[in-house]
């Protein structure tokens, strides 16, 4: 394993908060995360993600030789998608490129379809973020589609790619 996933600690807020003030890693991330991000937002995440109800949200801190290196997180879905979950995840600049993201995404995976109900999980990444694409290929998931037009990230109008793992057997 190039890395590992743990429960996160209030301790983590400030690698948090380094990885995250990066602008490339937001650039590849969803609106509505402070920039720069302070250790006090890093903090509030956190505590959210440790009082988070434990059937719906499932998120973990990446590390690596005993360091926070990024995000993972697989947050259920509601009302007849109860047994689909979105996969969110964010890896440090410093950290690309050396297989870290797949490995993180496999574990988070497998994870999820031994320890729970989930039968399907789904990424969204934007279409030009080719690297975040590969690591979910490389960890098996199926291009779906585009979603044609689908965010608006920094002003400029945005296709995504529709991802897919679902666990087989059931």
């Amino acid at each position: 394993m190039l890395c590992s996933l743990r429960t996160w600690r209030m301790e983590d807020a400030k690698a948090l908060a380094k990885t995250i003030s990066n602008k490339r890693v937001q650039d590849n991330l969803r609106d509505g995360i402070p920039y720069p991000y302070t250790v006090k937002d890093g903090e509030e995440f956190i505590a959210s993600m440790l009082s988070a109800d434990e059937d719906t949200t499932y998120a973990f801190a990446i590390t690596t030789g005993g360091r926070v290196v990024g995000s993972i997180s697989v947050v259920r879905c509601g009302n007849i998608h109860f047994r689909t979950a979105e996969l969110g995840y964010y890896i440090g600049e410093e950290y690309w490129g050396k297989g870290i993201g797949t490995d993180a995404i496999k574990q988070i995976c497998r994870y999820i379809f031994e320890e729970t109900d989930i039968i399907r999980i789904f990424a969204e990444p934007f279409s030009y973020n080719i690297p975040s694409c590969r690591a979910l290929e490389k960890a098996g998931f199926q291009l779906e589609g585009t979603l044609r037009k689908n965010a608006v990230k920094n002003g400029k109008i945005l296709d995504m790619k529709m991802y897919a793992l679902v666990k087989e057997n059931d």
